[in-house]
């Protein structure tokens, strides 16, 4: 069935704070009483559908938080290199080469803001109706309006401050005279304690997805769960921070003025322990499972179809076709052009994939061709082809978001069209893998192994979770396989963490914009990103990468790449060229040697160069700050702040 959360104040989604108005022929909520709208629960429903709207936005989640505030990573990367790298543009900013003065940051900031007020109006609104009374029979509705406020306004925040550090943590109404519209930042401990508390509370009041007409168009009962698990990660892990905290422990790899730090042993542990008791609830509850098929997922959701059946995403943002949403557009396979086929072209540039991402794959593991994207779609001779890209091992486009798999819709406008159109396909916040991975990591820190159990779990160790991920990727003939590979992983702690579990996030997840910020808390990103540009070097060196790559086509015309056919690791002068229909120039083209070479002495020192410096050699060597990944607060925001805010980190 097509998607059915579709009712969003339009307005709302373009402009944040607009009224409803101009989506309804009646007097909108924003121009009514507080005390008329919470005393309807229809005007109510409004009010909440417009904290939805806001998510909409490009400086939001139609474009910046589903894209580039995600990367760069070790496997995704924005696609500036050389010397766009040190733009102050995205380009520049995905790279950690920050600039306060970019306006797209304090645009973020504001419309965020945006968002939050919406929902501590409905918070505050809801609290204080008369319908708000268990004796009331709208009572349920209600309070599952204020449960939605909740969740929203934690992702919001929650999103924030990751991205930020500490931030204002308002949780009100702006007065008409703004005399409490300005304020400090909050510690970001504070911040999450708070979501975790109103998390609580939002979980006692939604509804699982599938009941009360809640699909995972909503936030419901899961993605709270799963939601607050998260920030309780979060909270026990590694974040660099404008001081030090007594108690806390700091990292090894850490800036001398700006440190980076966790919890102590005795909080991660409780922490820990109150996220694994959200992830059981979830896998309990049996209202989320994976999809048996990887490429199916992905499928459904370029089709713009909600799985019922197994309801995998918890939470996706509803946006709106034509109107909202870049997945598909500047992310995704590449349009290279108009074309007979697909009609108008998309840029799909913003976030790239990487060679060693692709080599660490199995090759029976379905996730690869999914996933990566080595070649463009463009028009040859009158004829739309696939063309398989030559030598960009940092600029393999994701192939999560398709335009051969997306819906009819979409395809009878994209040819007639003549600019760019939003795709409106749903960005997704919460996978049930992401539950199943958090719910690993959860049993194999508090177990000390991943094979024990412990009391609160959900009856599976943190192998057995782990194995539920890893062998739905492969088909039924090579499942043996991917059994045997997860048997094969480490039994200690340690190196089931780093084996297991941090691999298995970067094959799953790749392209979804969830890996950096798990590297972060884990203290990894730094690390992560310096060995990929060594494996990158050794698999040059080593002839993982062939030369060139042969292969041939499925069909007569010569229009669909057969990818099984591809020689990804045959050395060129072991193919017979006479088997093949077409051949590129691949990887392993680049030299070490030169001193030349773009790839590997231009490209490559440029990738993330803010963070991690331009010796690839080094995993810091000039930088300003050690393992400095927040953004920093735009000049406009400091200089509106009535002195309240500054910068830091050495910004």
């Amino acid at each position: 069935m097509k998607k059915i959360f579709s009712i969003m104040a339009l307005s709302a989604g373009l402009l944040g704070l607009a009224s409803c108005s101009d989506f309804l022929d009646q007097d909108s909520p924003s121009d009514m009483s507080s005390t008329t709208v919470y005393n309807s629960t229809y005007y109510t429903s409004l009010r909440v559908n417009k904290i939805y709207g806001g998510l909409g936005q490009d400086r939001t989640y139609s474009q910046d938080f589903i894209t580039k505030a995600n990367i760069n990573s070790d496997i995704e990367l924005v696609d500036g290199l050389g010397n766009d790298a040190y733009l102050s543009n995205e380009r520049g900013v995905c790279n950690y080469n920050f600039s306060a003065g970019w306006s797209t940051i304090a645009d973020e900031w504001t419309a965020m803001y945006g968002i939050i007020e919406d929902a501590n109006d409905v918070i505050e609104g809801v609290r204080t109706s008369p319908l708000f009374d268990k004796n009331n029979s709208s009572y349920e509705e209600m309070a599952r309006y204020l449960g939605e406020a909740l969740t929203l306004r934690a992702m919001v925040y929650f999103d924030m401050l990751r991205y930020w550090g500490d931030i204002p943590l308002k949780l009100e109404t702006s007065n008409p005279d703004l005399s409490n519209a300005f304020m400090a930042k909050t510690d970001r401990d504070v911040i999450m304690d708070t979501l975790m508390t109103d998390l609580d509370e939002a979980i006692n009041y939604l509804p699982w997805a599938g009941e009360d007409g809640y699909t995972t168009e909503h936030v419901t009962k899961g993605y709270a769960h799963a939601l607050l698990a998260q920030i309780a990660m979060t909270r026990a892990g590694y974040v660099i921070r404008e001081k030090a905290k007594d108690g806390y422990e700091t990292a090894s790899y850490s800036d001398a003025v700006y440190p980076t730090q966790r919890p102590g042993a005795a909080e991660r542990k409780a922490l820990y322990e109150r996220a694994l008791s959200h992830l059981t609830a979830v896998i309990k509850s049996g209202k989320h499972q994976l999809n048996p098929s990887f490429e199916n997922e992905w499928y459904q959701l370029n089709q713009q179809v909600l799985d019922q059946t197994y309801q995998e995403n918890l939470f996706e943002i509803p946006l709106k076709y034509n109107l909202t949403s870049e997945l598909g557009y500047t992310v995704g396979v590449r349009l290279n052009g108009v074309t007979t086929d697909y009609g108008y072209g998309n840029s799909s540039g913003k976030v790239k994939l990487t060679a060693p991402l692709f080599y660490s794959y199995d090759s029976n593991d379905t996730r690869r061709d999914v996933t990566v994207a080595p070649y463009e779609i463009k028009e040859d001779q009158n004829v739309t082809r696939e063309s398989m890209l030559s030598n960009a091992p940092f600029g393999l486009y994701v192939g999560k978001w398709d335009p051969r798999k997306m819906n009819s819709t979409w395809l009878d406008d994209n040819i007639k069209a003549s600019g760019k159109h939003m795709t409106g396909i749903n960005p997704v916040k919460m996978r049930y893998s992401n539950v199943l991975l958090f719910y690993s990591e959860c049993m194999n820190e508090l177990a000390g192994s991943p094979d024990a159990s412990y009391p609160g779990d959900a009856g599976m160790t943190a192998r057995q979770a782990l194995a539920l991920v890893h062998e739905r990727a492969f088909d039924s003939e090579h499942k043996s396989e991917a059994a045997a590979y997860v048997a094969s992983l480490p039994s200690d702690k340690d190196g089931f963490f780093n084996e297991g579990i941090v691999q298995e996030n970067a094959w799953e997840f790749a392209g979804e914009g969830f890996r950096k910020w798990d590297l972060i808390r884990w203290n990894l990103l730094v690390e992560k990103i310096y060995e990929f540009k060594q494996t990158y070097l050794q698999e040059l060196a080593d002839g993982t990468y062939p030369d060139k790559i042969f292969y041939n086509y499925s069909d007569e015309a010569k229009k669909k790449i057969d990818m099984s056919s591809v020689t990804w690791y045959t050395p060129s002068e072991m193919v017979n060229e006479a088997d093949y229909a077409a051949s590129v120039s691949w990887f392993g083209n680049s030299k070490l040697d030169t001193g030349t070479d773009k790839q590997v002495d231009t490209n490559l020192p440029s990738i993330s160069s803010g963070l991690v410096g331009t010796d690839v050699n080094s995993k810091d060597a000039g930088v300003a700050v050690k393992n400095r990944y927040l953004m920093p607060i735009g000049l406009t925001t400091i200089s509106d702040s009535q002195g309240y805010l500054s910068n830091s980190y050495g910004y």
